[in-house]
């Protein structure tokens, strides 16, 4: 049995080491002893038997098969800029101290010392056999610690602790980071199956020692959502969409309302009744939010309006339950409103247009995101699929032509020319 689960064909009688080649053995036949690897015998169309194993993969194993290799794919992607970045510090930190005393090729050597002996070798032989082979496209790698893996720079990082120690504060947390990756490592070193849980463990442990190493993007409470290593390899191929949720529970399960909103700069929303915003934040965290700084503009859909009956009606609930339902959350924002000093930096608007979609835009110091749901017939919006788009600031540059962002924005901008405030 192959490790897909596939039986193997039997062995061909003309092939070299085959049945006919085995002592004892007959041409065409199993040797003496063999365990037969030929499926069930099945009979064709025709009536003749016919053996062997079945090649086809069926809906089912190709699904099976295409998660393996996403998930093997995003675990690599972290590994390897995990053993760049261990690669990067180990040769500034140690290079200096053993450079000049062993040369530029043997300083490795050296550092490795007795106990990395084998290993270190194992590393100049794996060069050597590189080299001949044109096996080195840039002349960059063309060093044995290039040729090092994760093991073995984490062995001359704990050699050489005292070396490391004036620049990282815990030497426990990059130990255990790396023990997380090892299992991944092994798992896709190898080409097994990874559970999801074990690859979402991966790029935690991933994500902290890049910032531990001083190759994090920030913190991730600063920027909401903190640009990982495969949307900066494919980010481009959607626009600005950065992930997709079915619904908006699953979507705040991984961006809660307070790493959406908090520490945002400028907020503006566009809604029948705004429930992320109104019903998963605080009356007291606005008031702090905007006191901070922070700009808000609301724009409700007019509880009064012929729309919202239109939309009661869609979703089979009774005559004017959605209209107080927008108007209790209107009624929540003016008393946030009235709390703060400056009123003028919290506006609130209505609408009377058919609502097509709400999003939220919320901007930063630095990063831009935004919470997108179109307004399906028959669901309601915590049932309604969701986008997020990340909305400049940091990471890969985007064309802002092409960016859902910037598309909605202007479509906030529009709507609320055409709105009227709330007194």
């Amino acid at each position: 049995m192959s490790s897909g689960g596939l039986e193997l064909p039997p062995g061909d009688s003309g092939h070299e080491g085959g049945p006919a080649d085995a002592p004892g053995g007959v041409p065409g036949g199993a040797a003496a002893g063999a365990v037969s690897l030929a499926g069930p015998a099945e009979t064709g169309s025709a009536g003749s038997a016919r053996t062997g194993a079945e090649l086809d993969w069926g809906a089912d194993a190709w699904s099976e098969v295409r998660t393996r290799a996403q998930r093997a794919g995003r675990a690599y992607i972290w590994l390897n800029l995990i053993e760049q970045r261990l690669r990067a510090v180990v040769g500034a930190v140690l290079r200096p101290i053993y450079e000049p005393v062993h040369g530029q090729d043997d300083w490795v050597v050296a550092a490795a010392g007795p106990a990395g002996q084998e290993w270190v070798q194992r590393a100049v032989a794996v060069r050597e056999v590189s080299r001949r082979k044109g096996y080195l496209l840039d002349s960059a790698d063309d060093n044995v610690l290039s040729f090092l893996t994760l093991p073995q720079l984490r062995e001359l990082m704990v050699q050489h602790w005292p070396c490391f120690e004036p620049y990282f504060d815990d030497r426990r947390e990059i130990e255990q980071a790396l023990d997380e990756l090892e299992v991944t490592r092994n798992v896709v070193s190898r080409n097994r199956a990874l559970s999801r849980p074990v690859l979402e463990q991966a790029e935690r442990a991933s994500a902290r020692l890049l910032d531990v190493l001083g190759g994090g993007a920030g913190s991730p409470s600063a920027d909401r959502l903190p640009i990982d290593a495969v949307e900066d390899l494919v980010g481009d191929r959607y626009a600005d969409v950065i992930s997709v949720h079915p619904d908006r529970v699953r979507l705040q399960r991984q961006l809660p309302a307070e790493d959406l909103f908090g520490g945002a700069r400028r907020l503006d929303a566009i809604g029948i009744g705004l429930n992320l915003l109104v019903q998963n934040y605080s009356g007291r965290r606005l008031v702090r939010l905007t006191e901070a700084g922070c700009r808000v503009r609301l724009l409700f859909l007019n509880p009064a309006s012929s729309a919202v009956k239109r939309r009661e009606r869609e979703l089979g609930l009774r005559k004017g339950e959605l209209s107080r339902s927008v108007e209790m959350n209107i009624l929540h924002v003016r008393r946030v409103r009235a709390g703060l000093r400056d009123p003028s930096r919290f506006e609130i608007h209505v609408f009377d247009e058919t609502p097509r979609f709400t999003a939220y835009l919320v901007e930063g110091e630095s990063s831009g995101i935004a919470v997108v749901q179109s307004y399906l017939r028959r669901a309601r919006g915590m049932e309604a699929p969701v986008l997020v788009l990340r909305g400049g600031g940091r990471g890969v540059p985007r064309d802002a032509d092409h960016g859902l962002f910037t598309t909605y924005r202007e479509e906030f901008e529009s709507v609320w020319e055409d709105s009227r405030p709330v007194s």
